[in-house]
């Protein structure tokens, strides 16, 4: 009778997959979703913004030919994150696509005064403010690099049936 030495093969290290939480990010001073845009000219965009928005600079950090590799600013409650176009990343801006498909909404004290100081800064009105059926006085515009933002204040709260009704009433009184 033989004997057999039998040896097990060692199966692969197990990682255990990193723990799912719903606890908010470290840092306090960023929400869970922070838009981050990209634009050509993103040094010129921070000033847009700026004079626009009322916006705080965070931080610059400055990048190859004058470029911003990253850039935040503070708008209201907020963080906004910029970068220049960097083509060869595949990092481009709304002009370079030809549009954006993101809206980028802005909730604000006053409306009027907001979109008439983004207008002055350089911005152009894409639709008019005016008041909306959801309760907001609401109108959207776009940004001299190409992101569309719109721009509302709450004038009063509805609740969800509210709206509803709100919004087929308008919608019979145009006739669909």
């Amino acid at each position: 009778m033989s004997t057999k030495t039998i040896t097990k093969k060692k199966s692969p290290a197990k990682t255990k997959p990193a723990a799912k939480s719903n606890k908010p990010a470290k840092r306090p001073e960023m929400h869970t979703v922070t838009p981050h845009l990209v634009c050509a000219g993103a040094a010129d965009a921070l000033e847009f913004y700026k004079q626009a928005f009322g916006a705080v600079e965070m931080m610059r950090l400055p990048g190859p030919q004058g470029k911003l590799m990253h850039a935040s600013v503070r708008i209201g409650d907020s963080i906004v994150m910029l970068v220049d176009e960097f083509p060869e990343c595949g990092s481009l801006g709304p002009k370079a696509l030809k549009g954006s498909p993101v809206t980028i909404h802005l909730n604000v004290p006053d409306v009027d005064a907001t979109v008439a100081d983004a207008v002055e800064a350089g911005a152009k009105i894409t639709m008019p403010v005016a008041d909306m059926f959801w309760g907001a006085r609401y109108g959207q515009i776009e940004d001299p690099f190409g992101h569309r933002w719109s721009v509302a204040t709450n004038i009063r709260d509805l609740n969800p049936e509210a709206i509803k009704k709100a919004a087929a009433q308008m919608q019979m009184g145009r006739g669909q």
